[in-house]
């Protein structure tokens, strides 16, 4: 594999792409692409895609709608349909959801209020491309910040979810009333993942801690050695 080519999705409204920008190039040590929401395509390839935290579009209509409509989707659906790992945190997870990408939906948080605080996570699946470098059972530490990150789906789809190990990260302790305290999930190749947690904010020690940096090292190990 050449030089590690990803690119951050920016939409009117994000406000973590620098971070998820920063995070990808700390640790691949190459820079990503920026793409704009209008944008028709994405660079030839690609090897990683993100679609960073933040409120695209003001969240009106719902929280990531319009933008799971702006132009640049198309090519992302795409790409994530030619196995392409793409990466959505927060509202990008909630673009993921409203894309289809993913299943379920992001609701308001039980307590009806934005949380912004450390949260204890377990690995559930430690067998994925963006989980290698953590053990299974392992609690890490991550931020979250978000005031729509309760999770919902019907039980028979988190029965699924879960029989085929695409639970990728659980919430030790309630955040926001999600079911089964679920904090990120797969698609069911396994190469789209969707969490709340912020681990781009965690990548080096200067920001208070470093437990999200292994989830950029497996995407980017597994890629290399694929």
């Amino acid at each position: 594999m050449s030089a590690f080519r990803s690119a951050v999705i920016t939409f009117p409204g994000s406000n973590c792409d620098r971070d998820m920008a920063d995070a990808l190039e700390k640790v691949s040590g190459t820079a990503p692409h920026r793409v704009w929401h209008g944008d028709a395509d994405l660079p030839e390839g690609l090897d990683f895609i993100a679609l960073p935290g933040g409120f695209s579009y003001g969240d009106y209509l719902r929280c990531g709608a319009i933008a799971s409509r702006s132009r640049i989707m198309q090519a992302v659906i795409a790409a994530a349909g030619r196995g392409v790992p793409v990466l959505g945190v927060c509202n990008g997870f909630q673009v993921l959801t409203e894309s289809g990408l993913l299943p379920g939906a992001l609701l308001r948080n039980a307590g009806i209020r934005f949380v912004c605080r450390d949260a204890k996570l377990i690995v559930e699946n430690s067998q994925t491309l963006f989980t290698a470098g953590y053990s299974a059972g392992q609690t890490i530490t991550i931020p979250v910040a978000h005031h729509d990150g309760n999770y919902f789906v019907d039980e028979a789809t988190l029965d699924r979810l879960e029989g085929e190990g695409r639970v990728a990260f659980r919430y030790a302790e309630d955040v926001n009333g999600s079911a089964r305290q679920i904090a990120g999930v797969l698609n069911q190749a396994g190469n789209v993942l969707g969490m709340m947690p912020h681990p781009e904010r965690v990548v080096e020690s200067a920001h208070g801690g470093t437990d999200g940096r292994a989830l950029f090292e497996s995407a980017i190990r597994g890629l290399v050695a694929a």
